[in-house]
């Protein structure tokens, strides 16, 4: 792991690869870390070069300054880290917040992305009452008290019976997470939104995106990834059966499988 200074504060990320290979970028889900593509990328790096790294107040980023945070803010995170590895042009891999970075670079640096694979996520995820309703929680009971409600969400049931520690360790990752910068991320996606957006001159063609969900998934059903394939001129939207909210921790070798034909594609 590395980090980089963007904006006064420490950013930590992992940059692996041959660096005469095609970059991808690769960002994580609210409450969770860059970690949870540690099962997929040994797939990618043969062929790619691989960039993750940690939202504010994740994992191991600094918080966030009291700076309200915007999916501007986001994708400028993720283009400071393309410069500093040499790339013009990349992949763009997102789940849940992490597709609604890749929402905002499809909208405002579509010449940057070679693809966009957005995976659990929506133009609109949930609604404003009820982030603002979990940012209030969140900065009275704290992450590590609330992880115990939020973390079952992100699983099917079968991933649980699969590994029955799966639970208790992302448990304790959410919990060390800066309370401050979660709530502010909740708020965010409760006040910025993407429909009516994404359908523009200007954005990334349809064929170079591709969406993907898992039937098991509670906070972005199937129904919210057919909204967003609308706004997206109707790209292409494949969900995976059993799987919840995190298909590259539930199930790494199908994702990373469906992964490397949408980059295969020209």
């Amino acid at each position: 792991m590395a980090f980089m200074d963007i904006n006064d504060r420490s950013v930590a990320y992992r940059l692996l690869g041959s660096e005469t290979s095609p970059l991808i970028v690769m960002a994580h889900p609210l409450g969770m870390s860059q970690s949870v593509w540690d099962d997929v990328i040994p797939a990618l790096l043969p062929r790619y070069r691989v960039l993750t790294w940690d939202l504010p107040g994740h994992g191991a980023s600094a918080a966030v300054s009291g700076k309200q945070i915007s999916p501007s803010d986001l994708a400028a995170e993720a283009l400071a880290l393309v410069e500093l590895a040499g790339a013009r042009r990349f992949h763009f891999v997102g789940t849940s917040i992490g597709g609604v970075v890749g929402q905002q670079l499809i909208v405002a640096h579509a010449e940057c992305l070679l693809s966009a694979t957005l995976t659990n996520t929506g133009a609109v995820i949930g609604n404003p009452d009820l982030w603002n309703t979990r940012a209030g929680r969140v900065r009275q009971e704290g992450l590590a008290a609330m992880s115990e409600e939020i973390v079952p969400r992100w699983f099917a049931p079968k991933a649980f019976e699969a590994s029955p520690a799966l639970k208790a360790g992302w448990c304790t990752q959410m919990g060390r997470g800066d309370d401050e910068s979660y709530a502010q991320l909740c708020e965010m996606l409760g006040r910025d939104t993407f429909t009516g957006r994404l359908s523009g001159k200007n954005t990334l063609h349809k064929d170079r995106v591709q969406l993907f969900g898992g039937s098991e998934d509670l906070a972005t059903p199937p129904a919210t990834l057919e909204a967003l394939s609308a706004d997206l001129n109707d790209a292409p939207l494949e969900i995976f059966e059993g799987v919840g909210h995190v298909p590259s921790v539930e199930a790494p070798a199908l994702f990373a499988q469906k992964l490397l034909a949408v980059l295969a594609v020209d």
